[in-house]
């Protein structure tokens, strides 16, 4: 109980990124036609129009894989301390939403841009409260 009360801040922004994540993954599986369709029409005037299922494909890859660090993160905090696989969580969270941010901005969705500009604040700060 001692770690998780020490740990409490960073594990509350890993379910927040697990939530969003996971979601997001289980999303893209379930509804893979649907996701692809919309993004190549999202991004048909962009010179990443050829490239979409593969894009598509790789951000469900990167979702999935900061769920998993984001459920061993909160485990390692929790039982041990430790912090390596809760710094990789968080860091992943940002890398991913840089790349849905690119994204976002090459298809001059400024909307969308702005709304992904919040959940990277979160796994930024998460990232500096686990790393001080």
């Amino acid at each position: 109980m001692d770690n998780f009360m020490t740990h409490i801040v960073s594990i509350t922004i890993l379910l927040f990124l697990l939530i969003t994540f996971l979601q997001s993954g289980i999303d893209k599986l379930v509804d893979w036609k649907g996701n692809l369709s919309w993004l190549k029409e999202h991004f048909s005037a962009t010179f990443l129009a050829n490239l979409v299922p593969l894009l598509l494909g790789t951000v469900l890859l990167i979702e999935v894989v900061t769920a998993v660090f984001c459920v061993l993160g909160i485990y390692q905090l929790i039982s041990n301390n430790q912090t390596g696989f809760t710094i990789t969580a968080m860091f992943l969270a940002c890398i991913t939403l840089l790349m849905l941010l690119f994204g976002q901005r090459v298809a001059k969705d400024y909307q969308g841009a702005l709304t992904i500009t919040c959940y990277f604040i979160v796994a930024v700060f998460g990232l500096y409260v686990v790393h001080s």
